[in-house]
């Protein structure tokens, strides 16, 4: 059997932070739409709290969450914070009154981010930010390289830690790397989506993180027939072996499952110890293939 235990931890490649390899992704805190505050704003409270006294330390955010929302929700919740803990934010989007995600990628637009998270958050510096390049059906190409360069010129003012990037392709990686160091990449991936199979193997061997969202597709859970088949048969949740499938993707990935309910929460931690055989594997591999010829 192979064996990922939720202890694995991951050092981010440049620094001194330490992270369990099963974080928390806050932007189910907000609420609906992920707009405005959550209905019961101490049950997010609780979830957050929870989360950190189960050895979570890396806790994923956006100030446009909200937007402010989950920011001080997290604040309120954890403040002050753990000296472990790492808190991920993003920039490169907005949300105006109509409640769209509208890009946010001028120099005014990310020097007031930074001072946004910051405020929000209750940090003198942010640990790591990584930048959203918003499109409309995923990744698009297209440089990146003036967003990027604002970034890395924060970072030597001392108000950034570490850059990563978010929704983006291989070459605006690379294209990024010219610039600065990249800390972390977080795109679209799971058991269906694999489009970045070759990106996530290019990032482990440089030892960078590779942090997957939309675990299960989406907000609406992956419809496939194997993934329900081996869930009941391992008796674990559909979410569960598709997180697990992920710690053993390749060692680098970093998980962000978010949720609003204390024992979903539990759920998901519970995750990162299921082994998985290599017949499973090769079950579950088989869901791309799947995914691909079902009708759309």
């Amino acid at each position: 059997m192979i064996e990922v235990m939720f202890s694995g931890r991951y050092t981010l490649p440049g620094s001194r932070l330490t992270v369990q390899r099963m974080g928390y992704g806050a932007m189910q805190l907000a609420g609906p739409g992920v707009w405005g505050p959550p209905r019961d704003p101490q049950a997010a409270v609780a979830v957050l709290r929870e989360a950190v006294d189960a050895g979570v330390n890396h806790i994923d955010t956006a100030d446009f969450y909200g937007p402010h929302v989950t920011n001080q929700l997290i604040r309120e919740a954890l403040h002050p914070y753990p000296a472990e803990l790492v808190i991920v934010t993003k920039l490169g989007a907005r949300r105006p009154p109509d409640r769209s995600w509208q890009p946010a990628n001028a120099r005014e637009d990310l020097v007031r981010g930074v001072h946004d998270n910051l405020r929000h958050l209750g940090l003198d510096a942010l640990d790591v930010v990584n930048y959203r390049v918003v499109g409309r059906h995923g990744p698009e190409e297209g440089s990146i390289a003036e967003p990027v360069s604002i970034l890395a010129d924060l970072r030597r003012q001392g108000l950034i830690r570490h850059i990563g990037l978010s929704n983006v392709t291989a070459h605006q990686v690379l294209e990024a790397q010219s610039i600065t160091d990249i800390a972390c990449v977080q795109n679209h991936y799971n058991l269906a989506h694999r489009h970045d199979d070759g990106l996530i193997d290019t990032l482990a061997g440089q030892g960078i993180p590779y942090v997957p969202f939309f675990p299960l597709g989406g907000f609406t859970p992956l419809q496939s027939a194997a993934l329900s088949a081996i869930a009941r048969r391992l008796e674990y949740t559909q979410m569960q072996i598709a997180l697990a499938w992920l710690l053993h993707r390749a060692p680098n990935i970093l998980l962000i499952p978010g949720t609003s309910s204390v024992d979903h929460l539990h759920e998901n931690l519970a995750a990162g110890q299921i082994s998985l055989s290599p017949q499973v594997l090769a079950e579950l591999d088989g869901v791309a293939s799947e995914s691909a010829t079902a009708p759309h």
